[in-house]
């Protein structure tokens, strides 16, 4: 198989799709995934040019066969912290030998980001980003909140942004154990000078609302100064317990609350009736053997629920989203089709996106092509390593 692309003037059609997922009902098969059998996808520079049954592509520069496989939009992983050093592998063998999860070991990857360099950092993101685009993610957002002072998540923050436009200011990820006895002075720091260094290098803001972290009233500050400074809030509710993220993140237009894990009949309605995304995050509940949210009932509801990897090396060391998909399909209620247009679609629409999470003309020309005739299989043979190749912005990356 071979191919030329990536370059403005020059066109190329992916031939001989068994199954095109879309995700846009108006060019497919009428589901939300837009299906398309024997399909072609024409590229044009980074972009989508063109879409529908392969008998009916038009004439391009070149051509790849993609020989009877699946081909669906790139992976969008609304949800990572991917800035840090350390790992934690005694935690997780403790954990998995019987101990409960607690917010309390991130102190750990804090003790060791801030011992790293600079350039250790960057080595250790383009590691994970590497890995994961290999598995077919082409859109990533990435935090801070393992350094918890201003350089550090000043630097964090410029270190990201070298490599995803996606980029989270998480100062409010638990009270540095700096402020360990002053809360108030930690939400002071991170609401003034940490806000004033990081937000210049930040699209979103993110706070960490649950026990052990940050409470209603302080999130609620720590949101709406970011706010204030051009930051759009994102929110990690309800993971561990019940609690007020979620109504917190509808309150603020946030664009996702993401683990949604415990959630009241209150919290659905108020996601069902919004615009913020329930970013569900089924890696951290397999790392801590937690209760698995509930995508049917949110589904059910209305809500619009993404899926992400919530790669950290605490709670959910993986950066595979196609892994991520056989879990919800496994284990949350999800259909395939919901569990794929979650990690694409949904994916996007956590990051307030509607050029990626789809493949209809004028979308980034982000696709993942899989060794399988049918997206199914990415829940049907989990573990597997389907991703064959992988085009991002209309250049082949693998």
């Amino acid at each position: 198989m071979s191919s030329t692309t990536g370059t403005n003037g020059t066109t190329t059609v992916i031939t001989n799709i068994a199954t095109l997922v879309t995700n846009d009902p108006s060019l497919g098969d009428g589901s939300p995934l837009g299906l398309i059998r024997d399909a072609a996808v024409v590229i044009d520079g980074d972009r989508v040019a063109w879409t529908g049954e392969s008998s009916k592509a038009p004439a391009t520069d070149n051509r790849v066969d993609a020989g009877g496989r699946a081909v669906v939009p790139g992976f969008v992983d609304s949800h990572s912290h991917l800035v840090f050093a350390g790992d934690r592998t005694e935690e997780f063998n403790a954990r998995m030998s019987g101990r409960a999860y607690s917010a309390g070991g991130i102190r750990t990857t804090v003790a060791a980001t801030r011992a790293a360099t600079d350039a250790e950092l960057e080595a250790n993101l383009t590691r994970y980003l590497a890995e994961a685009l290999r598995q077919g993610t082409t859109t990533f957002e990435t935090k801070s909140g393992y350094g918890l002072t201003v350089e550090d998540e000043a630097r964090a923050l410029r270190i990201a942004a070298r490599h995803t436009d996606e980029v989270t200011y998480l100062g409010a990820h638990i009270v540095s154990p700096d402020y360990a006895e002053d809360p108030a002075g930690y939400v002071a720091l991170v609401t003034g000078e940490m806000l004033d260094a990081c937000a210049p290098h930040a699209r979103w803001i993110d706070v960490f609302c649950e026990k052990g972290a940050f409470d209603g009233d302080q999130a609620r500050a720590i949101l709406t100064a970011g706010r204030a400074r051009g930051l759009h809030p994102r929110v990690h509710a309800n993971q561990l317990s019940y609690g007020p993220g979620v109504r917190l993140a509808v309150e603020l237009d946030a664009a996702s609350a993401d683990h949604c894990t415990h959630l009241t009949d209150a919290d659905v309605d108020a996601l069902a009736n919004s615009r913020t995304v329930a970013t569900l995050l089924p890696g951290a509940e397999f790392s801590t053997r937690a209760d698995w949210p509930d995508a049917r009932r949110l589904l059910d509801a209305g809500v619009t629920v993404a899926l992400s990897t919530d790669c950290n090396p605490g709670s959910s060391f993986t950066s595979s989203v196609p892994f991520c998909i056989a879990l919800a399909v496994r284990d949350m209620g999800m259909t395939p089709d919901e569990a794929v247009w979650s990690a694409t679609a949904g994916g996007a629409a956590a990051l307030r996106r509607t050029d990626i999470g789809r493949l209809g003309p004028g979308a980034r020309a982000d696709l993942t092509l899989l060794d399988a005739p049918s997206h199914v299989h990415l829940a049907y043979r989990p573990g597997v390593p389907l991703v064959t190749r992988v085009w991002r912005g209309g250049t082949p990356v693998s």
